[in-house]
Parts: C-alpha cells; sequence; structure tokens
C-alpha cells in the first residue's frame, strides 16, 4: 500500500529556488532540499547580488557533479533549471568551456528551420549531459516592440510574426525532448510590447499589447508540447483591471485552464522582482498566485540582495496560508498533481 504524501511534501514541491554555491558543502540548500522538499532549483553563473560571476557555474565538470549531488540530496526527483534560451541569455557560456549559443532573434532572423533545430540540439544535449532537465526557454513573447529593455533589446524573441515565434519554438521544444530535457514556454500572456523591465518595477502593457501575443502560447498548447507556462508579472488591462498576470485569476485560471483546457505546470517568473516584490509583500503575494492558479513559485534569490532562508520562508508561509484557509488543501493537491506529472515524463 502506498503512503499518500504529506501537505508539508506538497507545498515544498511548489518551490523552485535559486541559491549560491558550486558545490553542496556546507551548503543551506541542503536543508531546503531535505527537510522541505523543494521541488525544484534553479542554477546561474552571474551572482547579481555580488556582481560576481561566482554562482552555481564553473566548468563542465563541476556542473555535472553539483547537479548529481542535487539529486541524490534531494528526497524526490528534482527539477534542475536553468535559462538557457542562448545569445545573451545564456548561463552556460563558452568561458566555462561550453558550446557557444545564438539568440532567439538571430534564429528567428534567419528563419531557416534546420539551423533552430540544430541549435536546439546543441544546447539541449548540453544541458542533458550535464545533469539539467528544465530549460526555462524558449521565449514565445512577440518582437512588438524591439526596443523593449527585457526582450526586444536582449534579442530574445524570435520575430514580431507569431507564426515565426510558434514555428522556432516548436523545433526548440521538440529537439529538448528528443534529449529527454523539459522546456518552458514564457512569459505569458506575452511581455514583447513592453517599454520596461519587470525585474526593475511596475510594467504596464494595457496600450501596447495585442491579442496575437496570446498565439504561440496558444498553438503549442493546443499541440500537446508545452511542458510548463511561466508568468509575466505585466500588468495587462486588457485581461485584469486589478492584478498583475502572476497574481490574476483571470488570465491563468480565465485563459490557460478554462478557455484553453491546459492542465500542466504554471511556473511564475522570479517572484522577488521589483514588478510583484515592490507591491506586494511576499505572503500577499504567495496568497494571489496560488489562488491564481500557479503551481511552481520560483525564488531566484539572485537580485538586489541574498537571503539563505528565502525557500524556509515561503515554506513557512504557504503553511500558514493553508492552515488559515486562506489557501485551499485541494488548491496545493492540484498543484501537487501537475507537478508529479512532469516529473513523471522524466524518467
Amino acid at each position: 500500500m502506498s503512503i499518500s504524501p504529506s501537505l508539508d511534501f506538497k507545498i515544498g514541491q511548489m518551490l523552485l529556488a535559486g541559491f549560491r554555491g558550486f558545490d553542496l558543502q556546507d551548503n543551506p540548500i541542503v536543508d531546503d532540499l531535505r527537510e522541505r522538499h523543494i521541488g525544484g532549483v534553479v542554477l546561474f553563473d552571474y551572482d547579481v547580488p555580488s556582481q560576481k560571476y561566482e554562482r552555481n557555474i564553473q566548468s563542465p565538470q563541476q556542473l555535472g557533479a553539483l547537479t548529481q549531488a542535487l539529486q541524490k540530496t534531494a528526497s524526490a526527483r528534482l527539477l534542475i533549471s536553468i535559462d538557457q534560451e542562448g545569445g545573451k541569455v545564456a548561463r552556460l557560456k563558452e568561458r566555462y568551456g561550453f558550446p557557444p549559443s545564438v539568440s532567439q532573434q538571430e534564429l528567428g532572423t534567419l528563419n531557416d528551420i534546420a539551423k533552430t533545430r540544430q541549435a536546439a540540439a546543441t544546447t539541449a544535449r548540453t544541458l542533458a549531459d550535464h545533469g539539467i532537465n528544465l530549460n526555462l526557454a524558449p521565449s514565445v513573447d512577440l518582437n512588438v516592440n524591439p526596443a523593449n529593455p527585457i526582450i526586444g533589446k536582449v534579442e530574445r524573441s524570435f520575430s514580431a510574426d507569431s507564426d515565426i515565434v510558434t514555428n522556432h519554438a516548436r523545433v526548440v521544444i521538440d529537439a529538448h525532448h528528443r534529449a529527454g530535457v523539459l522546456t518552458t514556454i514564457k512569459h505569458f500572456p506575452g511581455h514583447g510590447s513592453s517599454k520596461d523591465d519587470s525585474h526593475k518595477g511596475f510594467v504596464d502593457v494595457t496600450q501596447t499589447w495585442s491579442r496575437a501575443e496570446l498565439e504561440p502560447f496558444a498553438k503549442i498548447i493546443a499541440a500537446g508540447q508545452a511542458d510548463a507556462v511561466m508568468t509575466a508579472h505585466v500588468f495587462n488591462g486588457n485581461l485584469d483591471p486589478t492584478f498583475p498576470a502572476t497574481l490574476s485569476k483571470n488570465i491563468i485560471t480565465g485563459i490557460l485552464r478554462d478557455a484553453w483546457r491546459y492542465d500542466g505546470v504554471v511556473i511564475s517568473d522570479d517572484m522577488q522582482m521589483k514588478a510583484i516584490a515592490d507591491h506586494y509583500g511576499l505572503e500577499t503575494a504567495l496568497e494571489l498566485a496560488l489562488n491564481a492558479g500557479i503551481d511552481m513559485i520560483a525564488l531566484a534569490n539572485n537580485l538586489t540582495e541574498y537571503d539563505a532562508g528565502l525557500a524556509a520562508r515561503a515554506f513557512g508561509i504557504i503553511q500558514r496560508l493553508v492552515q488559515n484557509g486562506k489557501v485551499s488543501v485541494e488548491r496545493i493537491d492540484q498543484s501537487y498533481q501537475r507537478i508529479t506529472r512532469l516529473k513523471a515524463r522524466l524518467n
């Protein structure tokens, strides 16, 4: 007879946490893995608070040892994630001994599916070979505003044309699946038209966004290729007059779940980004995000300051939210089931 996992175990599985360290020796993340049962980690090469390239990635050999140690330490199969879009958004860089990568914009401009497939296959193999099983990519934002500081300007969008974005993203996803790596389409419901960066503050796309920005998400989900969807912290008054997308039940449950019948994992963008953190306390943000339909809470722990106890704090907050009846046990169960199904695809 199988024993049902505890509520605490299920809550822990909903956390995707960033941490410091090239290895796990005397590393506080070990307690998060063993005692709080966190479901995933996110790796970086650059540590923003210290402004040094000293975070999780030194070399291929070191990275392989780290991911192996993480899996051995975790109390269940761990999602080990990274932002490896290519070009300027690549944590595995040539300087550390990894293959070169090209940006999504470069691939979309070439618009050669064979070249995109080849580039994606190299990326996917590199991730798989070094124990990374979830790429927080591809970005399927449309390049509506090329001067957009967080999308267009850093070459993260394949194109302003939704068909080009969809076609190339599907090839990227397929290449990852062939290597046994899961992917994440982002940033739902579209960050490509923004004039501002949600890392730095409130971003309102109400006047610049169009429904075409939903098309790549809708088509990839309809094709059954979406492993996970990452939300944007943008405020979009067309879709919700009150909350940014990550905290919006109208957007996450209303569009993804109800209208599109998507029952896969939804991951928040980093909850410490200022678009959220400057306007909501962590407890309020977690309550809204979970009730909106978010399954995994991303806590990158890599912005203005580092907090070794961040995952523990979020874990405790979610426990209290459930105890106080502000988040239902059923809501936790839904997310746990989705996360479990996603992880089962890694075996």
